[in-house]
């Protein structure tokens, strides 16, 4: 146990200059700081999730037992026959009368009625639109300090804490933020600033999703808001249906204290309540209020938020109409969630309490990236059989159940036979590429994408989105996976057919998955938050 505690540290010499005082004044100063890693979770996958997302195939086993079958009794059957004899067979040997075709047809009739009637209607994705601030509201790292420090609510320890994290963020000089939460002796966590902020983000992004889609507000039959820290009275959701006026039997949903990952589970509610009650059109609203995010106090782990979170907010529009399948651009295929509550440790992963001096925020836990990665583990391994294809289902599947069965020889490598050979009893890693063109992850910091890269064996070209999300507007909580989205339309890489990996998580803790498919190749939109700094990308990253 001990062991495996020790394999998920890691120990970095961090130099903190120059003494300034004391009786080691002017010498170099060094600390070592000891910080979890990212669980290398496709190494220890538990075979009882495999048997979980195993589940959805075994449903429809019946199905893939019984028709090669079919097919192949059919195929020989007609195969031993020539084309006169089955002719003969067909219309000379065999008799009809009228009423045997009619009740024939009619029953086939009933039948096929009964299947189309009973399945559930796809949900399509018909168009989304990404909240982009004023410039009046761009902040770069220099100035985020520089106002923090004006603001008189940080003592130097503070800033210089908040000041390394921004530097190894991954976050540009032009993300957006509310500039009350650096104004000097005041609360920005007010119902005021709280209002305007999730009402500027929200009719921005809703204004410009009904004008691109040309669609009037009172033909939405459900509305989803999400919005973790910020849920006064009336709700936000409320206050969209009171500025649009909305027809009076909208079914409203407002959802809050769900995290980053609250998006995906909005977009699941959403499709569960358009095929429940057919209300054909569904918005989905997502945001965050960054004024509530903010921390103005001493305690590190909740000054972490500050340098990450950013505004922004995402509007997307569902439907579940047939006619609205030649305009959409997606159709939702899965959803996956996974919910880890039940542990202690997951659950008070991030957390919103007091500090000592009774000063509202959000803590993070070290231990988030370790309980991330188990969430991850789960989520994936439901998810796999879903999506992969069936050779790589074959190789994974095969290399847990021999670790389940032989665990003494899964722990006991071979010894490679060339430097570059991998153990035998390695378990396989599936490769995700093959099911996914495109992939959306959850842009919470460099440090989290960077673990997520090496362990799902992706490319750097694979999280250029996130990675240009998270630069560009930094975390904006749950709508961050629809910013990356529209960087990849904006870039033009999205055809007909390509499927998209949206992957967020959040607090409680979750981790939810959301997949679509492409119903048409995405042309370069007219309008995107990127249309500004597109081609800018990725080379400004690296610079």
């Amino acid at each position: 146990m001990a062991r495996e505690e020790q394999a998920l540290l890691s120990t970095e010499i961090v130099n903190r200059g120059v003494e300034p005082s004391g009786p080691d004044a002017g010498s170099p100063a060094f600390s070592v700081r000891v910080r979890r890693r990212l669980p290398d979770f496709l190494q220890s996958v538990n075979l009882k999730y495999v048997r979980l997302g195993y589940h959805y195939l075994i449903s429809h086993g019946v199905y893939l037992a019984t028709i090669p079958v079919i097919v192949l009794v059919c195929g020989a059957e007609l195969g031993s026959l020539s084309r006169d004899e089955l002719w003969r067979k067909v219309w000379g040997e065999a008799t009809y009368d009228l009423a045997t075709v009619l009740a024939f047809l009619a029953v086939l009739a009933f039948t096929i009625s009964v299947y189309i009637m009973s399945r559930p209607r796809p949900v399509y994705l018909i168009d989304f639109a990404c909240y982009k601030p004023a410039d009046e509201l761009k902040v770069s790292k220099a100035e985020f300090i520089d106002l923090a420090r004006k603001s008189g609510k940080f003592d130097e320890d503070s800033l210089a804490f908040q000041s390394r994290l921004l530097a190894k963020s991954g976050i540009g000089d032009e993300s957006y933020m509310p500039r009350c939460v650096f104004e000097p002796n005041a609360s920005c966590a007010t119902m005021k600033e709280g209002r305007a902020e999730a009402s500027t983000a929200m009719f921005a992004a809703l204004d410009e999703l009904f004008d691109k889609c040309r669609v009037r507000p009172k033909d939405v039959g459900v509305l989803v808001v999400n919005c973790s820290l910020f849920n006064p009275t009336p709700s936000l959701s409320a206050m969209i249906v009171n500025h649009y006026k909305m027809r009076g039997n909208i079914l409203s949903y407002n959802l809050g204290g769900m995290g980053c990952s609250a998006g995906v589970i909005a977009i699941d509610l959403a499709r569960d309540m358009l095929q429940a009650s057919g209300a054909g059109l569904a918005v989905v609203v997502s945001t965050e209020a960054v004024s509530f995010t903010w921390y103005p106090g001493k305690r590190r782990s909740m000054l972490i938020p500050n340098a990450f979170f950013r505004a922004g907010c995402a509007a997307v529009l569902l439907s579940n109409r047939r006619r609205d399948f030649h305009r959409a651009k997606y159709q939702l295929e899965h959803v996956v969630r996974t919910h880890k509550g039940a542990d202690d440790r997951a659950f008070r992963s991030v957390y919103q309490e007091e500090d000592e001096q009774r000063i509202k925020g959000l803590s993070i836990s070290r231990d988030l990236l370790e309980v991330g990665g188990h969430a991850l583990k789960t989520n994936i391994t439901t998810l796999g059989p879903l999506v992969l294809p069936f050779s790589e289902q074959l190789l994974f599947f095969a290399g847990v159940l021999f670790r389940h069965l032989f665990p003494s020889k899964a722990s006991t490598p071979a010894p490679p036979t060339t430097p570059g050979d991998a153990s035998a009893a390695a378990p396989y890693i599936p490769d995700f590429k093959r099911a996914f063109e495109h992939f959306c992850m959850h842009a919470a910091s460099r440090d989290v994408l960077e673990h997520l890269q090496s362990n799902l064996g992706l490319r750097d070209a694979d999280l250029e989105a996130s990675r240009a999300a998270l630069h560009r507007f930094g975390n904006t909580s749950s709508s961050s996976i629809w910013y990356e989205l529209a960087y990849l339309e904006a870039k033009g890489r999205v055809r007909r057919g390509d499927r998209v990996w949206q992957l967020a998580f959040g607090s409680g803790f979750k981790c939810n998955s959301a997949v679509w498919r492409a119903v048409r190749r995405v042309r370069r939109p007219a309008r995107s938050p990127w249309l500004d700094c597109i081609d800018q990308y990725p080379a400004r990253m690296d610079a």
